[in-house]
C-alpha cells in the first residue's frame, strides 16, 4: 500500500471530502454545478467577444465562479504553504510538454460538454449516464497516455 501512497493516504481523503461536501453544498443551497470548465468559459465571457461566451448561462453566473475559482487558487496556496513549509513545487517535465498537455485537455473538455470536476464529481454524484461515459473516456485515456508515455521513455 505504501508504493501507491508514499507520503500516507490521510490527506487525499481529507481533500476528497472537503471537494465532495463543498460541491453538494454548492448545489443544495444554490443549484449551481461546480464544474471548472464553466469557470474558465464564464471568465472569457468578461473579455471575449465570440457568440460562445456571450450566451446567458455564463454571463448570470460569472461573478460566483470567479470567487469560486479564486477560493481554489487561495487555498491551493494555503495548502502549499503549510504542507510544503513554503518550499515551491517543481517539476522536470518540459514547458512544451506541458503546453501540449494543457492544450489537449482544453480540447477533450470542449468535446465533452465538462471538466473532470463537472463530470466526475458533479455529474457522478447526481447519477448521469453522460458523465459516467465522460469519466470512464477520461480515465482510460489517462491511463493509456501514461502507458504510452512510461514505455517510451523507458
Amino acid at each position: 500500500m505504501s508504493a501507491f501512497f508514499p507520503n500516507g493516504w490521510l490527506h487525499y481523503l481529507l481533500g476528497g471530502a472537503l471537494i465532495g461536501t463543498s460541491v453538494a453544498l454548492l448545489f443544495i443551497f444554490t443549484g449551481w454545478i461546480a464544474g471548472m470548465s464553466t469557470v474558465f468559459s464564464s471568465t472569457w465571457s468578461y473579455f471575449s467577444s465570440l457568440s460562445f461566451f456571450k450566451q446567458e448561462r455564463f454571463i448570470s453566473s460569472r461573478a460566483w465562479r470567479l470567487v469560486f475559482a479564486a477560493g481554489l487558487i487561495i487555498g491551493a496556496m494555503i495548502w502549499m504553504l503549510a504542507a510544503n513549509h513554503g518550499v515551491p513545487i517543481s517539476t522536470t517535465i518540459s514547458p512544451w510538454r506541458l503546453l501540449i498537455g494543457g492544450l489537449l485537455v482544453g480540447y477533450g473538455t470542449r468535446l465533452a460538454n465538462g471538466c473532470t470536476s463537472g463530470h466526475g464529481i458533479c455529474g457522478l454524484g447526481s447519477l448521469q449516464l453522460p458523465s459516467l461515459i465522460a469519466v470512464i473516456t477520461f480515465m482510460a485515456t489517462a491511463i493509456a497516455t501514461a502507458l504510452i508515455v512510461r514505455a517510451t521513455i523507458s
